[in-house]
């Protein structure tokens, strides 16, 4: 424990002295931050997308008051999409495997802590099984699902929803049978929200969510709430469940809202919301008149186009919907933009900032996004690919037209295409053979 807990004091002087002098203190103009990420949550789901299966009201209302963006791309699982969103640094380059974030990395719980905020992660964690991961990570508080512990109890149970095992500041604690662990982490949030406010310090709540994971059961507003408890044994559950913790999502998404208001902080606080992955495999939902079926850990449409909406009255100009291509390694730098946060050259992120788009401005929108995804890490299983808002090219050569061929069904030969569409190709290709050099044998410290 003392050659972790010196290790973790490394990294922390080694930030200290990257970024030491580049970030200015408790000024009035800080935004707080709320970044939520929810879990397996395709772009389809949001009704202000078009999404006709689900009411979303309160994310609807971030969309009306905010911006929405078309075309946000994810890794197609949970742990990539995390890695990349904390790092601003694509998979190829320090993704180790499934359930670790390496610990030479710099988040933006670093950067935000170094800049003075108070910083909290709640939710689902699975980045680690150190008690003090999540501290290490940049995070002064967490209230979090799967630190130390595994997905499931001893007798087989889910341990993230009724009845959870949640780990705050380190402390593990089963809770009652009748407790809900979205609600119990969300309630840690808000907590921590109010304790910022009173001590007068800006604040970034990162909150990867635990909903809408499977077991797909029952929450405290379904019927069926502590009478069908049986769907937390089985790891899908019954997809049936997925509209109501869909509702619950929104639910929690309008309580952090309110808490904002009451506290009077909205005008001072950006929330971004998005989603680590498309939406799982048993759900089918309806976008704009056609069926999406979730397609999770699939690199199709499906598995990696994502929600992404961001609202914030002085920083956002209200009511605009961008078709800029988005990737979740641009969420750091964006934030950091927005919170007039300096990023050590040294850390030579991937991520682009859409702050200007934010506003209503040009920019420097992305000409492509890098996706290379591995759920292990290792190279000869990665599933690798460039692409645009319109077309698609995996590093085997398979070339899509992406909205006429969502599934990916029906490749496009190279020798079919029009002079404008070999300009789109050769410029992926070289996109795939740049970062394709980027694979490293091993993440250094």
């Amino acid at each position: 424990m003392i050659g972790l807990i010196n290790k973790a004091l490394l990294v922390s002087l080694f930030i200290s002295l990257m970024i030491f002098g580049s970030c200015t203190e408790n000024t009035p103009e800080k935004p707080n931050i709320v970044l939520i990420l929810a879990d397996d949550l395709g772009y389809e789901t949001v009704s202000a997308n078009g999404g006709e299966s689900y009411q979303t009201p309160n994310i609807d209302r971030l969309a009306t008051e905010g911006i929405r963006f078309e075309h946000c791309y994810a890794q197609p699982l949970c742990t990539p999409s995390r890695v990349k969103i904390m790092t601003g640094i694509n998979n190829v380059r320090n993704y180790v495997r499934f359930g670790i974030l390496d610990t030479s990395q710099v988040t933006f719980g670093h950067l935000f802590k170094e800049a003075g905020y108070a910083t909290a992660v709640i939710g689902k964690w699975q980045l680690g099984k150190d008690p003090i991961s999540p501290q290490r990570a940049g995070f002064d508080e967490s209230c979090l699902w799967q630190v130390t512990e595994g997905r499931i109890d001893s007798a087989g149970r889910d341990t993230r929803f009724s009845q959870p095992v949640l780990e705050t500041n380190e402390e593990l604690k089963t809770f009652a049978e009748d407790d809900y662990g979205p609600l119990v982490v969300s309630q840690y949030g808000l907590g921590f929200i109010e304790r910022s406010v009173r001590e007068k310090k800006p604040f970034l709540l990162y909150y990867p969510m635990i909903l809408t994971h499977c077991p797909f059961s029952p929450t405290p507003d379904s019927p069926e709430w502590m009478i069908d408890d049986t769907t937390v044994m089985k790891y899908k559950g019954h997809a049936h469940y997925f509209e109501d913790m869909m509702a619950y999502t929104d639910k929690i998404i309008g309580n952090i809202v309110s808490k904002l208001e009451e506290l009077g902080v909205r005008d001072n606080t950006v929330i971004l919301f998005t989603a680590d992955n498309g939406t799982d495999v048993p759900v089918v939902s309806k976008l704009n008149g056609r069926e999406v079926a979730g397609a999770k850990s699939k690199s199709t449409d499906g598995g990696t186009r994502v929600p992404l909406i961001v609202w914030g009255k002085n920083v956002v100009k209200p009511g605009l919907v961008s078709s800029d291509l988005i990737d979740l390694s641009d969420v750091l730098p964006t934030l950091c933009e927005a919170a007039n946060i300096s990023i050590p050259d040294s850390l030579d992120l991937d991520g682009v900032s859409f702050l200007p788009q934010l506003q209503g401005e040009e920019g420097r929108p992305r000409q492509y996004v890098y996706n290379w995804y591995s759920r292990n890490g290792d190279p000869e299983k990665a599933r690798v690919f460039a692409r645009n808002q319109r077309y698609k090219l995996y590093d085997t050569g398979e070339f899509y037209e992406i909205p006429e061929d969502y599934l990916e069904e029906n490749p496009i030969l190279f020798e079919d295409l029009g002079a404008e569409t070999q300009k789109v190709y050769h410029m992926l290709q070289s996109v795939l053979n740049e970062n394709g050099k980027r694979r490293l044998d091993a993440i250094p410290n």
